[in-house]
């Protein structure tokens, strides 16, 4: 069955390394951050491993993509020097003996005590880490923008611009990657509640830095661009006033 939220795995995984190049490290160090769409939890574990986040929650609607994060957060930890340099314990290993257990530590700002996960639809649900809010918001794997503006409608893409905006501290950021219209159009044949969906949206993206913006967001810069051909998104930067 095709997946109508848009949770490919393996295509996230080839993605990675790409999307973080582009990202303001300066902006992680203490900062607390929530992935929304996180997906199998390979940039998410990236962020909590290299870029000396307080805190970061990767956030998913499938619990099968939820389990493999929590795995890889496992794997990533055994693959690290005790200074969290890559390939410390040889790759081969996990596969062969197990991935090292995670020992207990005074430091929950440490990897991998920085790094959790959660199933949830977080359109629609709280998570307990949202009481306290966050610094940084990311809202750009795996095209999620268009998954939720073709599940829920105008209506429900704002809603979810509006509480990334609540949960956001005063001058928190918003990374975004908007789909282009053009690709909403192969994505709706996958359900008939896609296509009906589809007729009836007047938002536009080319048009979300105006919705963001009377929802209280100001736009920083393009990070930059991923992906190749036809399939280069751009990622963008916010910031909450």
């Amino acid at each position: 069955m095709a997946s109508t939220h848009g949770n490919y795995s393996a295509y996230y995984a080839r993605r990675t390394q790409s999307r973080t190049a582009l990202f303001p490290h300066s902006l992680f160090p203490h900062a607390a951050v929530l992935d929304v769409g996180s997906n199998v939890g390979h940039i998410t574990a990236y962020i909590a491993q290299h870029l000396a986040p307080r805190i970061i929650t990767g956030v998913d609607i499938d619990q099968s993509l939820v389990d493999a994060a929590w795995r890889h957060r496992l794997t990533a930890w055994s693959l690290a020097s005790p200074h969290t340099t890559p390939d410390y314990f040889p790759a081969s290993l996990p596969h062969e003996l197990g991935p090292l257990p995670i020992p207990p530590s005074d430091d929950k700002h440490a990897f991998p005590h920085n790094l959790a996960f959660r199933c949830a639809d977080w359109t629609k649900e709280d998570i307990p880490e949202d009481k306290d809010g966050y610094d940084i918001v990311l809202a750009y794997v795996l095209s999620i923008t268009k998954w939720i503006h073709l599940n829920q409608g105008d209506d429900g893409l704002v809603a979810f611009f509006r509480k990334i905006h609540t949960v956001l501290h005063k001058h928190g950021h918003l990374i975004l990657e908007p789909q282009p219209w053009e690709s909403y159009a192969k994505a709706r044949r996958m359900s008939e509640h896609l296509r009906a969906t589809y007729q009836t949206l007047q938002l536009r993206p080319s048009n979300f830095s105006t919705t963001l913006k009377d929802i209280g967001f100001e736009f920083v810069k393009t990070l930059g661009e991923t992906g190749e051909g036809g399939f280069r998104r751009s990622i963008d930067l916010y910031v909450k006033r």
